[in-house]
């Protein structure tokens, strides 16, 4: 078996076809929310605002409702990062070291610091670009049609996905689940763990936003605030799997 360095094209659409299911649902995921928060902004906002006028009158469902789907969105991007950390501690990373691959890799022209870097950058680019994607829609639409919604800026629902607090705690998410795999080196426990690390630290922002809430009345300086403090600790999660991965080799 012959396996060729990470910065080989061919190294790089082998990491493609090997987690292509993963790179498919994505896009799905990516391509699917976005549509809509579209139909949000250009059909069920205006629907509303029409409902709203002298007159006006609409029958509304729980799927139907602009305020029910806008809180739906939210509430599922909050939580995609922990599917993020899931698939890294488990598929990208856990599961070769579990079976073995990635030893046999190791021993071939790959070393495990570029096996290591040629995995995370080739699942950053995609998930940095869909996240971004994703928060830009969501922060567009609630701003736009924040007049039919009765959501509040404070809100998770509303914080996480509204800024890029959403990329960066999908990096988190990939960081995570990364060290999870190489620290315990089989699937099903690092995407436990990752996961759990992931949703920790959403729920350890929301504890730590909600009594800045008050004195701050800017969305952005909170929210960049807290963006800039999971990055830092995604960086630290990183160096870690690094730290890992010379002593797992050594």
């Amino acid at each position: 078996m012959t396996v060729l360095a990470p910065d080989r094209p061919a190294t790089r659409r082998t990491l493609l076809r090997l987690h292509r299911p993963a790179l498919l649902a994505w896009t799905a995921f990516v391509l699917l929310t976005a549509g809509e928060l579209l139909r949000v902004h250009y059909s069920a906002a205006p629907r509303d605002r029409a409902c709203r006028r002298p007159g006006g009158w609409c029958t509304y469902t729980a799927f139907t409702d602009t305020d029910n789907v806008m809180n739906f969105l939210g509430e599922v991007l909050c939580y995609a990062p922990c599917a993020v950390a899931a698939w890294a501690g488990a598929a990208l990373i856990g599961r070769e070291l579990e079976s073995g691959t990635a030893s046999l890799v190791w021993t071939q022209a790959v070393t495990p610091v570029r096996w290591l870097t040629a995995k995370l950058v080739a699942a950053a680019l995609p998930l940095l670009t869909g996240a971004s994607v994703l928060a830009l829609a969501f922060g567009l639409t609630w701003t736009a049609d924040q007049d039919v919604l009765v959501t509040n800026w404070t809100w998770d629902r509303v914080f996480v996905p509204r800024g890029p607090l959403l990329p960066a705690l999908v990096l988190f998410a990939l960081a995570a689940g990364a060290l999870a795999g190489l620290v315990l080196r089989r699937s099903l426990p690092a995407l436990a763990v990752a996961c759990a690390a992931t949703v920790v630290l959403r729920l350890y922002l929301r504890e730590l936003w909600q009594p800045l809430r008050g004195p701050l009345t800017g969305f952005w300086p909170l929210h960049l605030a807290a963006t800039g403090m999971v990055l830092v600790l995604t960086g630290a999660a990183v160096a870690a799997a690094y730290g890992v991965l010379r002593r797992l080799t050594a």
